[in-house]
């Protein structure tokens, strides 16, 4: 499943590495989009197979920021 921004955003900080498992609500990022910093929680269990983004780049509305394979 495809983490995305759904407005323009800054990635704050990275929470989670490439292979790491994770659980629904578990926070991967923190991303601060018009001055307020939102914690974006994994929809799913999953692992983290891949991420598209680091600390500090600036993303567009449906920018993928990772990818979390279901368990």
């Amino acid at each position: 499943m495809e983490i995305k921004t759904k407005m323009p955003s800054l990635i704050e900080k990275i929470e989670v590495t490439v292979g790491q498992t994770v659980s629904k609500g578990d926070i991967l990022c923190i991303v601060e989009a018009m001055k307020m910093k939102n914690k974006m929680p994994s929809p799913i269990d999953g692992t983290v197979s891949s991420i598209a983004t680091k600390e500090g780049d600036r993303l567009k509305p449906g920018a993928v920021i990772m990818v979390v394979d279901p368990a």
